[in-house]
């Protein structure tokens, strides 16, 4: 069959290209036929065999000239001088292997930052989640209202509300109920947390995936209240502990406190809307609410579900607002049925059809806002390597005027010069994103652990979108740094260049350089004040008394199954886990406990005071209960009075230990002992205040009105029913190394069905340092990684600048300069660029700080002590990126230096 035209040159244009050796010998073979044969009809004609020859030659128009044309037909003339000009590129950088180094090693670092943060914005931001059908029609639901003057926003809704937007909205052809949770999964004898996704079973109508194996759960049974307890596994569970077992469908395992069926597998990478690690089981909402909550689906308390909606191909977002809008205040309405329409005109209920991810909604995390501001300081980075780049670059040009005067002199055009430049500044380019994505592989890992639960999906060699971005700013980086460079050496008048010598084409002060210099300090100055800044603001969170020792606390918790204990037997269980706790060694107290610092809490909400009206008002109520020896656990004091004893029983008369701000929020004296409150309701019996704990931190880092109040733990669930036990133990050093330990000795108290967690409660107040130790550790690395950069630039700049003014050192030193001023001389002109960087840096810090001050703790983003300390670090790190050159300054032989030119 024969080759269309297309087909056949493109196959002729491959074939000289690879097979160019091959082609060119069958050429020469050819036109070599040609000429005998000319020579041969020549002679034939009766020409001497010397005129024959020369008239064979002439018809052919020249052998060379010939084999040129031939050439050029082949089309690839582009291609040739492109590996031509790759070669020339090459063996330029291989016989300048410092500065191919310091170039490649600058721009890798700082397209490495860029690829580290495009990732975790990418996944953050951007990236819709796997199989997602129409991603453009999907939203996340927020609802909001007006609350004592302040809008509030929530991502989190009812099951009642949920029920009810999905009823009484119109605009939407699907939505979904979504909780994630970590439970534990027993599966046979083995029992691990896990993250569970209780989804309703529309959500996988949200995707476009098929079961692995089997189905996925119906709406029948995902039908309120109880639903029915199968699970859907998720394809690493089913391969991890299953063994891709495909006789698993009907198998059972438990799920916290219910037995489950299993009747599907998801598909491998199949999240859902989550933004960290993959769910392993995805269960019944119903049936999980039902397990937390009885009365979950008829109430609108508890806000513990995500939801997620697709709108109809025909509808806008903003009309899918107003129609969400317009289900909540229907909504909002019918919970708060005496609600009358002034009351609903001071809430302004509302609902928003917002984007999916929550790092672009209303309610962004402070994760993403750091990861945002990270990313801008990424690019400030690469900001840093280009003018570190272009300054080489343009060192080297100016070094290079001879030589590109002498091409143009020989007739080689400026278009041609250009390219080749150009050539070899995409090659550099090129090797720095090799370094660049292998820098971002292995050295970003820490930072996409920080930022991302979901680390190990964030595999650079296999992100396309991740690979492409760096190759795109690769290339324009090429162009960006090798452009000026270039014009500026093609610009100088070939006669000019080629007259001037070695001291003329030499060291010349350039405006650009020094602006260059100039920026990489700037830029500097302005990384390691944001760096500083988080620091101090860390060191500011870590250092807020919490009012307990976080350190040596232990919680421990006990998911129980089984029928329902009675009162009796729910104390007895409760004090033989306090003992069981306290016979391991290294532990000093134990204590149960139904509330946990920044993890959960007990409600009942402010008390009932005689004589104080709206206490509410005075800030956030906490309760809590305890078992003797709680305060001795946590390690709070007992400022005034006592604490719980083993006397405060149930049937003894109630008692009450209070913090000492709330004492003095009830009290304006802070007289609290011997008070009496209600708790509850004001028909509850009186509580009496025993005593006055000090203060503590359990809801919130930044501080407020923040009040706790304690009760003996018998006489809470007298009161309140039973609650599943809780522990506080306090240990000897540190809490992580009795996790385990407690975690097993604990679990020999407990029945075989059911699980207990360990954490540390310093673990739990990390969390909530969280934001500022993302923000210190992330802007100390790339202030540090610009720091480093900076310097070697301006080692590089000073260091090419002494070997070009060889000659003028050997004149000053000739002339009687020392070797001090010599040093003097260098090491000022790199400190002159510091302090220059230092002024205009600290400038645009004090107006970006009102930007960044939101972003602290406690800190102003206008502290002198931060200016001064980033001045001193960027002065000394000059005053040593600069010693070293200088000192090589002072051993040029002027008697060397003068017979140069």
């Amino acid at each position: 069959m024969m080759l269309s035209r297309p087909l056949l040159v493109i196959r002729m244009r491959l074939r000289a290209l690879f097979q160019r050796e091959r082609l060119d010998a069958e050429l020469d073979e050819e036109l070599h036929d040609h000429l005998l044969r000319q020579i041969d009809a020549n002679l034939r004609s009766g020409m001497p065999p010397r005129e024959a020859r020369r008239a064979a030659l002439l018809a052919l128009g020249g052998l060379q000239r010939r084999k040129e044309e031939s050439r050029d037909t082949r089309g690839i003339a582009t291609i040739e001088a492109l590996q031509q000009d790759l070669r020339y590129a090459w063996r330029g950088l291989r016989s300048k292997p410092g500065f191919t180094i310091a170039v490649v090693l600058a721009l890798g670092l700082g397209l490495g930052a860029n690829a580290v943060m495009f990732g975790i914005i990418d996944r953050l931001m951007f990236r819709s989640p796997a199989f997602l059908r129409t991603p453009e029609r999907v939203h996340r639901v927020y609802v909001g209202r007006n609350l004592d003057g302040y809008d509030q926003i929530d991502a989190n809704i009812s099951y009642k509300r949920f029920t009810e937007l999905t009823e009484w909205s119109t605009v939407f052809e699907r939505s979904t109920a979504v909780a994630y949770r970590t439970l534990s999964v027993r599966i046979g004898a083995d029992v691990s947390e896990m993250t569970a996704a209780a989804v309703s079973a529309d959500f996988f109508g949200f995707f476009d995936a098929r079961p692995a194996l089997g189905r996925f759960f119906s709406m029948d049974e995902d039908r309120a209240p109880t639903g029915s307890p199968v699970v859907v596994l998720s394809y690493a569970l089913w391969q991890s502990r299953y063994g891709g077992d495909p006789n698993v469908l009907g198998k059972q395992l438990d799920v916290r406190n219910t037995t489950y069926t299993i009747v599907g597998v998801a598909p491998k990478a199949l999240v859902g809307f989550t933004d960290g690690r993959a769910p392993a089981v995805f269960i019944p909402v119903t049936v999980f609410g039902y397990e937390q909550n009885p009365d979950y689906y008829r109430n609108h308390g508890w806000t513990w579900l995500e939801m997620f909606v697709r709108r109809r191909p025909n509808v806008t977002p903003q009309a899918a607002t107003a129609d969400l809008t317009s289900a909540f205040r229907r909504s909002w309405m019918a919970e708060h049925e005496s609600s009358d329409l002034s009351s609903l005109k001071t809430a302004r209920p509302r609902a928003i059809a917002g984007d999916v991810p929550l790092s672009r909604g209303p309610k962004a995390s402070p994760e993403s806002k750091i990861a945002t501001l990270t990313t801008g300081v990424a690019v400030v980075v690469l900001l840093i390597a280009c003018a570190n780049v272009t300054n080489l670059l343009l060192a080297r040009a100016i070094g290079r005027r001879r030589e590109v005067a002498l091409r143009l002199a020989l007739g080689v055009t400026r278009g041609r010069l250009l390219q080749l430049v150009l050539t070899e500044s995409v090659l550099m380019a090129a090797m720095g994103a090799v370094v660049g994505i292998a820098a971002a592989q292995w050295g970003g890992k820490a930072l996409r652990v920080l930022l991302l639960q979901a680390a190990d999906a964030t595999a650079v060699f296999t992100d396309v979108r991740t690979l492409l971005f760096v190759g795109a700013v690769a290339l324009a980086v090429a162009f960006v740094t090798g452009l000026f460079p270039a014009m500026l050496a093609l610009r100088d008048d070939p006669a000019n260049a080629l007259k001037a010598g070695p001291r003329e084409g030499g060291y010349r002060p350039s405006r650009t350089r020094t602006g260059l210099l100039l920026l990489q300090a700037t830029l500097s100055t302005v990384l390691l004040i944001g760096a500083a800044l988080f620091v101090r603001s860390l060191q500011n969170v870590r250092a807020i008394p919490l009012g307990y020792d976080s350190e040596s606390v232990v919680y421990a918790h006990a998911s129980m199954r089984g029928p329902p204990r009675s009162d009796g037997e729910q104390n007895a269980f409760n004090e033989r886990l306090v003992s069981a706790a306290t016979t391991l060694p290294g532990v000093r107290s134990a204590s149960l406990t139904v509330s946990v610092p920044f993890e959960f809490d007990a409600g009942r909400g402010a008390p009932f005071v005689p004589g104080v009206d709206s206490v509410g008002k005075l800030g956030s109520f906490t309760s809590q209960a305890g078992s003797p020896f709680y305060f001795a656990t946590t390690g709070t004091r007992i400022l005034r009075g006592r604490g719980i004893t083993v006397d405060d029983r149930a049937g003894t008369p109630r008692v009450l230990v209070i913090s000492q701000s709330m004492a003095k929020a009830l009290w304006r004296d802070g007289d609290a002992l011997g008070k009496q409150i209600r708790i509850g309701s004001d028909t509850t019996p009186f509580s009496t205040v025993v005593g006055i704990a000090e203060d503590i931190r359990g809801r919130d880092l930044r501080g407020g009105s923040e009040f706790w109040y304690y009760m003996p733990l018998t006489q809470y669930i007298a009161s309140y029913g039973k609650a599943e036990p809780s522990l506080f133990v306090r240990v000897n050093g540190q809490a992580e190394d009795y996790l385990e330990g407690l975690r097993r000795r604990l679990q020999r108290e407990v029945s075989s069905a059911a699980y207990v967690q360990t954490r540390s409660l310093a673990d739990m107040v990390a969390d909530r340092q969280r934001p500022w130790e993302m923000g210190a550790t992330m802007l100390v690395a790339f202030a540090a990684l610009a720091l480093v950069l900076a310097a070697i630039g301006l080692y590089s700049v000073i260091s090419y600048g002494v070997a070009q003014r060889t000659h003028e050192l050997g004149v000053r030193m000739a002339l009687g300069a020392s070797s001090g001023d010599v040093v003097r001389l260098v090491v000022g002109q790199g400190v002159g660029f510091a302090v220059g960087g230092i002024a205009i840096g600290s400038a645009i810090g004090l107006w970006a700080g009102k930007w960044v001050e939101p972003l602290l703790f406690s800190q102003s983003a206008h502290d002198p002590r931060v200016f001064a300390f980033v001045g001193i670090v960027l002065l000394a790190v000059a005053i040593c990126a600069t010693l070293v050159p200088a000192i090589r300054a002072t051993r040029v032989d002027p008697t060397v230096a003068l017979h140069i030119e």
